[in-house]
């Protein structure tokens, strides 16, 4: 039976907990921080510049600065240093395998506390009960293939995001990445049954979906020096595709799973998960094919849902390669017939069937869906030398984008906006548009299956400040048709004007609020989501 009041744990011994407050006492700086965690808890911290300067930058190439570095081992030894920071209000950074495009890991000053040696006790599989368990220092793909191998092949998790050989467990947790999979059961969040985690002072809790939810929009945190009232966002949130901040929720009813996954790392650290897992297909079908233009990708997405009755999650991937992509793209002559077609990866998981079965019926399904497909323009990816061909050309196309954007010396500008499908032709008009008039180059691709595609921006070097007027048009458009200005990508602290674009003041404020209530001086993960201002002072914390 669930309620909203959350156990909270000590793993740190008493002698342990005030020997950190008798050194906080003393007014400690950074330097006594790792001197002191060094000698007496024989934790792996360094205040070397040449090698805490390689954390200073995440993917989104945003400037961050660092005095100390550390790589705590497990969770004990994470909770002796959130606790020591909090006591000596040192601010503190979570960093994970730093492929984040919104700066999210770029420290703010202070320490960075990298997960990266949190990878035990090693991935272990429930056959049985279809559950895995997980350090969050491993990599994503490693975890993947783990969860095939224990299981002799029969259960695998669903999410595979781009970057999974190079993202963590851990930030994809914190930002609730998804994969090609359309709907809720592509996101990280879904699939999360339980977490360990650690507050911003140190004391752990252990939570089971189901286990804690807010009632009358409160937790109640039972810390053993008395009760914290937490309070989760409740400002209206699109029911679609969405990893635009903290989850929220209107009715004051959030489980406390959903409330720490996506939350960017704000309201304290993720040590262990348990994730669900899903029987693996026998086999995927997987198409390639044409259309003649946009319209009628469009068309497809509404006839495909209509053919799966509104769940798109029975498909695996629902992939287009529009605008531009044929410029940047390798093997655009083995895929396309001519410059001005589009292009949609499909891909079927079937159970108790093979290719052979239903190849002949899919290619009539996609034939006779009056979108302009013709039997030429399928290409079945069943073989090796197929699938190759394709993977390389989509792959090409970030790639060689980004190729074009350095030798223009300029910036690359991704857009990750989405709206609700009912809206989804009337943004891409108007997005086509703004990029017309402004004569900005770039390209279009992304996830068809959720409406959220991404316009990737390649301005001049003197397009950029339009560039950037250009992307917050459209950011205000997707907010205006009831969409988000982020479904996979998060917010960190580069997207922070989107949140309040999306979402308004009000509910920085919530987020403030339920922040302030477990880190009251703003220390971690500061700058994350929104700005760290404290609520009990309405004063802005220097950094």
């Amino acid at each position: 039976m669930s309620n909203n009041r959350i156990s909270i744990h000590s793993i740190l011994e008493s002698d342990v907990v005030e020997k950190i407050s008798d050194w906080a006492d003393k007014n400690p700086i950074i330097s006594d921080l790792v001197e002191f965690l060094s000698l007496e808890f024989h934790i792996d911290i360094t205040s070397d510049l040449d090698i805490v300067n390689g954390y200073e930058r995440d993917s989104s190439n945003i400037n961050g600065s660092a005095e100390v570095l550390c790589r705590p081992g497990n969770e004990q030894e994470c909770a002796l240093v959130l606790r020591c920071c909090q006591k000596a209000k040192i601010p503190m950074t979570i960093s994970a395998g730093q492929t984040n495009l919104t700066g999210s890991a770029t420290p703010e000053g202070g320490v960075v506390l990298s997960i990266e040696k949190m990878t035990q006790p090693s991935v272990k599989v429930d056959i049985e009960s279809e559950l895995l368990t997980t350090p969050v220092g491993i990599y994503l793909e490693d975890m993947r293939k783990e969860a095939l191998k224990q299981s002799n092949n029969k259960l695998h998790y669903p999410v595979d995001p781009t970057s999974r050989k190079e993202a963590m467990v851990g930030g994809t947790l914190s930002c609730n990445a998804s994969g090609f999979i359309p709907g809720p059961t592509g996101a990280t969040r879904y699939w999360t049954e339980g977490l360990e985690f650690l507050t911003p002072n140190g004391y752990t809790i252990s939570c089971n979906r189901g286990d804690y939810i807010s009632e009358n929009g409160e937790f109640i945190f039972d810390f053993p020096d008395g009760e914290v009232i937490v309070e989760p966002p409740s400002y209206p949130r699109p029911d679609i595709k969405n990893a635009s901040g903290p989850f929220s929720d209107e009715n004051g009813q959030v489980d406390l799973v959903d409330l720490l996954v996506g939350s960017e790392g704000i309201f304290g650290l993720i040590t262990s998960a348990t994730f669900r897992l899903k029987e693996i297909p026998d086999v995927f079908l997987d198409l390639f094919f044409t259309l003649p233009n946009e319209i009628n990708s469009v068309r497809f997405h509404q006839f495909i849902s209509n053919h799966f009755n509104g769940d798109l999650s029975q498909i695996t991937a629902l992939e287009y390669f529009g605008y531009n992509c044929q410029t940047y793209m390798n093997h655009r002559e083995t895929l396309f017939n001519s410059n001005s077609e589009v292009g949609i990866y499909l891909q079927v998981p079937l159970y108790n069937e093979t290719v052979e079965d239903v190849a002949e019926d899919w290619l009539n399904i996609l034939t006779k869906s009056n979108c302009g497909i013709h039997e030429e323009g399928v290409i079945l990816l069943n073989t090796p030398q197929n699938w190759q061909t394709f993977f390389d050309a989509r792959h090409s196309i970030p790639a060689n984008a980004l190729e074009k954007t350095r030798q223009l010396d300029t910036w690359s500008i991704l857009t990750d906006t989405i709206v609700p499908p009912e809206n989804f032709p009337e943004f891409l008009d108007v997005t086509h548009s703004i990029l017309h008039t402004a004569e900005i180059e770039y390209l279009l691709f992304g996830h068809l299956g959720d409406c959220h595609l991404h316009f990737h921006l390649i301005p001049s070097k003197d397009q950029q400040p339009k560039a950037l007027e250009v992307y917050q048009q459209i950011v205000e458009k997707s907010a205006e048709l009831g969409g988000v200005y982020s479904a996979e990508h998060g917010t960190g602290k580069r997207k922070r004007p989107d949140f309040l674009k999306c979402y308004g003041e009000d509910a920085a404020e919530q987020i403030r609020k339920t922040k302030a209530a477990l880190d009251p001086d703003f220390l971690l993960n500061r700058g994350n989501v929104v700005e760290q201002i404290c609520v009990k002072t309405s004063q802005t914390i220097e950094t």
